[in-house]
């Protein structure tokens, strides 16, 4: 019907805005860009959106179909993606602009897409600061885990609505629910562990030092509610988890992050390099930056990046290959 990128804030099924958000300028304020050399040079923060002309594309594209579309309009494409955002406005802004670029190299057009954000999930989740007892957030959350879902699949059917052929969650700890969210839907919906297991599995990685197995290190400010899956994903594979130890969390992640909050970048940046090294030093062959807090954290040319995996580059790689299989099938297929 109409080619391009519709990207709108998430309200009601009848009802959506653009997507407007203040709550995570003060978290990008100073982050560094993540590395150029993963074939992309990412917005580290909202206000720096605009110096990118993807994304000036982006939004100005956005905006006039907006002005020109029902929202109910859906997309003709087979190979449209719908983006289900996540409690961080942020990342998904730094998931389309992946999306977009990575899809666009060689002179193609960029890969059609429907976002969709709701600053609401934040306050259902609780999520305000990755700070305090990760067992008693944990607590709080699942205490409100009924609404989370019934707003990630009203999303899930607003992005049906509109046409889209396959799913993603660019966001950690909506994957906590992927199951529910996931379930009776009838079309492909993507996980990110999945595509993260399945690129670890084709590197074909060795066991290294005196391990007997291969270790995969997973990083993240969330280890009781995203840790879960990432265990159960890798080891299905044969791959040995491990995780930072509650003193290493203690006296790097947790004040890490205090310092993040208070603007404090190089003391962040310092505390995130010593939890990495405590992983590798384990003889773990890759450390999986699972939060949206670590990402884009480190310099781009900080050497520890080389053995760390930001996931959602995986979940953008797979939805670029899910959408260019989808270029070959036959227009009478459907």
């Amino acid at each position: 019907m109409f080619e391009g990128t519709l990207i709108v804030s998430f309200k009601s099924p009848t009802h959506p805005s653009f997507l407007v958000d203040d709550a995570y300028r003060k978290r990008a304020h100073g982050r560094t860009r993540p590395n150029r050399s993963a074939g992309l040079q990412l917005s580290s923060a909202l206000h720096e959106s605009g110096k990118s002309p993807e994304l000036k594309r982006i939004w100005a594209l956005g905006t006039s179909l907006m002005r020109s579309q029902s929202p109910a309009s859906p997309l003709s494409q087979p190979n449209t993606i719908g983006v289900i955002g996540g409690v961080s406005v942020l990342s998904t802004l730094i998931f389309l602009e992946k999306l977009a670029y990575w899809s666009s190299r060689d002179g193609k057009e960029c890969l059609p897409f429907v976002a969709c954000s709701d600053p609401e999930l934040s306050q259902e989740l609780s999520f305000h600061t990755p700070l305090g007892s990760p067992r008693s957030r944990s607590a709080e959350i699942q205490l409100n885990q009924g609404a989370v879902i019934e707003n990630l699949r009203t999303k899930r059917n607003f992005l049906q609505q509109s046409g889209a052929g396959c799913l993603v969650m660019p966001c950690h700890i909506s994957h906590a629910w992927h199951s529910e969210v996931s379930e009776d839907c009838p079309l492909p919906f993507l996980h990110i562990g999945d595509c993260v297991t399945m690129e670890l599995k084709k590197a074909k990685l060795k066991p290294i030092g005196a391990a007997s197995t291969v270790r995969i290190g997973v990083l993240t400010t969330d280890a009781i509610l995203v840790a879960s899956y990432y265990r159960e994903k890798l080891q299905s594979q044969g791959f040995e988890v491990v995780l930072p130890d509650k003193a290493t969390q203690e006296q790097t992640l947790v004040p890490a992050m205090e310092a993040l909050n208070r603007k404090d970048m190089k003391g962040a940046q310092n505390l995130m390099r010593i939890a990495i090294q405590v992983l590798l030093v384990g003889d773990v062959n890759v450390v999986i930056l699972a939060s949206d807090y670590l990402q884009g954290l480190l310099p781009q040319n900080d050497p520890l990046l080389k053995k760390c995996l930001d996931p959602t580059d995986a979940l953008a790689r797979s939805t670029i290959q899910w959408a260019k299989s989808m270029e070959k099938v036959p227009d009478n297929f459907f």
